[in-house]
C-alpha cells in the first residue's frame, strides 16, 4: 500500500523545500521547460490542425502530430536533464505498460499488425504520461490547462463555421466535425477539456482575462451542443450541473474567483450566459444538419438529442449488437483475449444471424474491447485505473479540507476531465483517437506528479529512480531512432493513404460518367490499379477504403482485378462474410468454381443467413447445374427478408425459368420498390417479364415508361435501346 511521508513541508501544503541539484524541479528556468511547452502546444495543434484534403485521414495526422511532438519533448527533456541524478516514477505508469507489453506478447500469436500498432500507441501513451510526470509542477500546470483550452477554442470555431455557415476547408463526415472526420470525435475532445478550462477562468485575477475565458469557455460550450453527441451532452451537463460546483465549492479558499469584486462576477456571468443563449440561438446553415432534423440551433439540438436518449433509438441499437457480441467474445477467450487490436478480425462470428456491422473497426465501448483484446491484462489495467482514481478522488477531498487547496483544485479538474473521458469511452472509442488520447496521457501524468508533490509514497504510488549520466546518452540515441522510426511511418502512411484515395476517386469518377467501359478510360483505370498495387505493397492491412476499388471494378465486370483486391484484404481480415462473398462471387464469374466454393464454404461457416452470403450461394448452385436447390434457397431467403440486389435477381431469373411467375414477378418488384440505385435497370427488365412471360402489353408498356421517365434525356437511349424494336414506336 501507498503510505505519505508525514512532517514534511511538503506534505503539509507549505512551500517545498528547495530540490537538490540535480533533481527535476532543481533549477527554476530549465530548459526543459521547453519540452513542458512542446507538450501543451501538442494539445493546441492536433485538435487545431487538419488535412484540407481527401489523401490523408484526418486521426492519421493527428497521430502523426501527437507522436513527433511526443518524441521531440522526450529529446529536449532528457538532453536538458541529462546531467541529473534522479527521475521520477509513478506506480500508475506500469498500467500502460502492461498493455504495452501484452500487445507485444500479441503479435506472436494474433494478428502481428494491428498488435503491433497497439504496442505503439501505448509506448507512446506511456511516454506522455511519464513525462508529464516530470514536467508538470504546479507552476507548469496552467500550460497544460491553457494547451488543452487553446486546442478546444480553435475546433469549436472550425465546428462553428461548420454548422453556421457550412464552411470548412477539412472533409467532413457526419456535421460539424471540426478537423475530426466525426463529429463524436471531435465532442469527446471538447468535453474533457471543460474543467481545465473552467478552473482557468476561476484562477483568473484580470478583468480582461475573466471576460475572455468566460466568452471563450461558453463558445466551447455552445460548440459541444452544436455537434447533438449524446455521450458528451451527458458528461457535460454532469460537469456543469453536479462535478465542476462541488469542486468549486470545496476549493473555494484556493480560487481567486471567490474574492472577485461583484461587477466582475456580473461581468463573467452575464457573457457567459449571454453566449451560450445568443450564439446558441443561432439557426445553423448547414444543409445536412439541417436536414437530420434534430434541431435548428445549438440549443435545441443539445436538448432534443439529450431527450432523445432511449432503448429504442436506433444508434446505440447497433451500439447493443456490437457490445452483444463482443460479450460473446469475452466469455470465449477470458484470459488472453483474441490479441491486441484484433477485435475486428475476431467480431465477424460472434455477430447475430444475418447481422453484417462490418464497416466498423471498435465495439464503441472502451471497457469492453480492452477485456476482448487483452483479456486479464485488460482487467487489471481497468482494475488498477479505477482503484487509483478512486483513491485520488478521496485524497482530494481530504486535501480541500486542509493546507493543499490548492493543490485540491488542480487534482480536481484533472479528475473531473477524466471522468469526463470514462463517461464518453462507454459509447466511443476516445482512446484510440490521438487528441483524446494524448489528453489522457497528459492528465494520467499530470496527476501522477500531484500525488508526487502531496508525498504519497509506495509501491502503489510515486517512487524516485536513481538516474546516471550514461543512461542519458543511451536514451537520447533511443528517442532519436524511434524519431527516425515515426518519419519512416508517416512517409509511408502518406504515401499508402494517398494512393488508395486517389484510386478510389478515380473508380468513383468512372462509375459516375455512366459509362465504365468506355475506351477513353482505359488510361485512368490503369493509374487506378497501379496506385491500388502500390497501396496494398506499402501496407496490405488497410481495409478501409481498398474494398471501394474493388467493388467499383466488380460494377464494370471487371471481376478478375475486384478478385485480387478483395483477396488482399482477406489476407489480412480472413473472417469478414461480405468480403468473403465478393471474393467467391468473382472466381465464380470466372468460372473457378473450386475457388468460390471454398470462399462460399468459409463465408457460410461464419454468417449462413447473411444476404451477401445466400446470395453467393443462389448463384453459385445455379451455375452449376443446382437450379431447383438455388431456387429452394432464394424461396426461403425472400420469406426471411435477408436478400440483397443480386439475389433478388437471381430469384427472378430462377423463378421465371422454373415457371413460378408470381414468385418471380414478386422478386422483381421488390428490386423495383427497396433499391432506388438500381430501379431503372429493374423496371426494363419488369417490363421485358410482363411482355415475355405474361404476355401483358399494356403492363409492359407501364413499366418501360416508368423506365424512360426515371432515366432522363442522358439515358433515354440506353434504355430504348433495351425495349424490344416492336414496343419502341408505342412507347
Amino acid at each position: 500500500m501507498a503510505r505519505r511521508q508525514r512532517g514534511t513541508s511538503q506534505a503539509r501544503g507549505a512551500t517545498p523545500a528547495p530540490s537538490p541539484a540535480g533533481h527535476p524541479a532543481a533549477r527554476s528556468g530549465d530548459v526543459a521547460g521547453g519540452a513542458a511547452a512542446l507538450l501543451a502546444l501538442v494539445l493546441v495543434l492536433a485538435p487545431g490542425l487538419g488535412v484540407p484534403n481527401e489523401y490523408l485521414l484526418q486521426d492519421t495526422f493527428k497521430s502523426m502530430l501527437v507522436a513527433f511532438g511526443a518524441l521531440g519533448a522526450a529529446l529536449v527533456f532528457f538532453w536538458a536533464r541529462r546531467d541529473t541524478r534522479e527521475l521520477r516514477w509513478h506506480a500508475a505508469l506500469w498500467l500502460p505498460l502492461l498493455l504495452m507489453a501484452h500487445a507485444l506478447g500479441s503479435m506472436a500469436w494474433s494478428h502481428p499488425y494491428l498488435a503491433g500498432v497497439e504496442a505503439i500507441r501505448w509506448f507512446l501513451f506511456t511516454l506522455m504520461a511519464w513525462l508529464a510526470l516530470q514536467l508538470f509542477t504546479r507552476e507548469r500546470l496552467p500550460w497544460l490547462a491553457w494547451g488543452a483550452h487553446a486546442g478546444a477554442l480553435l475546433a469549436s470555431v472550425w465546428a462553428a463555421s461548420q454548422f453556421w455557415l457550412d464552411a470548412s476547408p477539412f472533409p467532413q463526415g457526419p456535421n460539424p466535425a471540426s478537423t475530426f472526420i466525426n463529429r463524436n470525435f471531435f465532442a469527446e475532445f471538447a468535453v474533457m477539456t471543460v474543467p481545465l478550462s473552467m478552473l482557468l477562468l476561476a484562477r483568473a485575477r484580470q478583468s480582461a482575462t475573466v471576460a475572455l475565458l468566460a466568452f471563450s469557455n461558453a463558445f466551447v460550450v455552445v460548440a459541444l451542443m452544436m455537434t447533438g453527441t449524446r455521450s458528451a451532452l451527458v458528461a457535460l451537463w454532469l460537469l456543469l450541473l453536479v462535478v465542476l460546483p462541488l469542486a468549486a465549492w470545496r476549493s473555494r479558499a484556493a480560487l481567486p474567483a471567490a474574492q472577485w469584486p461583484m461587477p466582475v462576477r456580473w461581468i463573467a456571468a452575464v457573457i457567459a450566459v449571454g453566449t451560450v443563449l445568443g450564439l446558441g440561438s443561432i439557426p445553423s446553415g448547414n444543409a445536412k444538419i439541417l436536414g437530420e432534423e434534430r434541431g435548428r440551433t445549438a440549443i435545441e439540438r443539445a436538448l432534443t438529442r439529450t431527450a432523445s436518449i432511449s432503448p429504442d433509438d436506433r444508434s446505440l441499437g447497433l451500439r447493443r449488437v456490437m457490445w452483444a457480441a463482443t460479450g460473446r467474445m469475452i466469455q470465449d477467450h477470458p484470459l488472453t483475449g483474441v490479441g491486441a487490436g484484433a477485435w475486428e478480425v475476431h467480431v465477424p462470428p460472434y455477430l447475430p444471424e444475418g447481422e453484417q456491422i462490418e464497416t466498423d473497426y471498435y465495439v464503441h465501448n472502451e471497457v469492453l474491447q480492452l477485456l476482448s483484446e487483452d483479456g486479464l491484462v485488460g482487467a487489471l489495467f481497468l482494475a488498477g485505473l479505477i482503484a487509483w482514481l478512486l483513491r485520488a478522488a478521496w485524497r482530494t477531498w481530504q486535501a480541500s479540507k486542509g493546507e493543499d487547496v490548492e493543490e485540491a483544485s488542480w487534482r480536481a479538474v484533472l479528475l473531473a476531465s477524466l471522468l469526463a473521458l470514462l463517461l464518453v469511452c462507454n459509447a466511443g472509442f476516445p482512446w484510440r483517437l490521438a487528441s483524446t488520447g494524448a489528453l489522457f496521457a497528459l492528465l494520467v501524468g499530470a496527476l501522477a506528479a500531484s500525488d508526487d508533490r502531496l508525498g504519497l509514497r509506495g509501491r502503489a504510488a510515486a517512487a524516485t529512480l536513481p538516474w546516471r549520466r550514461e543512461r542519458s546518452g543511451a536514451v537520447l540515441a533511443g528517442t532519436a531512432a524511434c524519431l527516425a522510426l515515426a518519419t519512416y511511418i508517416s512517409a509511408q502512411a502518406v504515401a499508402c493513404e494517398g494512393r488508395i484515395v486517389r484510386a478510389a476517386q478515380i473508380a468513383l469518377q468512372i462509375t459516375h460518367s455512366g459509362r465504365p467501359n468506355d475506351p477513353r478510360w482505359a488510361p485512368a483505370k490503369q493509374q487506378m490499379l497501379q496506385l491500388t498495387r502500390e497501396a496494398v505493397a506499402i501496407n496490405p492491412h488497410y481495409r478501409k477504403i481498398t474494398p471501394m476499388v474493388a467493388d467499383e471494378l466488380a460494377r464494370w465486370g471487371d471481376w478478375k482485378d475486384a478478385t485480387w483486391i478483395w483477396e488482399s484484404v482477406l489476407s489480412s481480415r480472413p473472417e469478414i462474410p461480405a468480403i468473403l462473398a465478393n471474393a467467391a462471387r468473382g472466381h465464380a464469374v470466372q468460372g473457378e468454381w473450386d475457388q468460390a466454393q471454398q470462399l462460399l464454404d468459409r463465408a457460410k461457416r461464419l454468417a449462413p443467413e447473411a444476404p451477401s452470403v445466400l446470395s453467393l450461394e443462389v448463384i453459385v448452385l445455379s451455375r452449376t447445374g443446382h437450379e431447383a436447390e438455388a431456387l429452394d434457397v432464394a424461396r426461403r431467403a425472400l420469406a426471411k427478408g435477408r436478400y440483397d440486389v443480386d439475389l433478388l435477381n437471381a430469384a427472378f431469373l430462377l423463378g421465371w425459368r422454373a415457371g413460378d411467375l408470381p414468385f418471380a414477378e414478386a422478386a422483381i418488384l421488390k428490386r423495383v420498390e427497396e433499391f432506388p440505385a438500381m430501379r431503372v435497370q429493374a423496371l426494363v427488365d419488369l417490363g421485358g417479364f410482363y411482355a415475355g412471360a405474361m404476355h401483358d402489353d399494356r403492363r409492359a408498356l407501364l413499366a418501360w415508361s416508368e423506365a424512360l421517365r426515371l432515366a432522363g434525356p442522358q439515358q433515354r437511349d440506353a434504355v430504348l435501346a433495351r425495349v424490344p424494336a416492336g414496343y419502341r414506336d408505342r412507347l
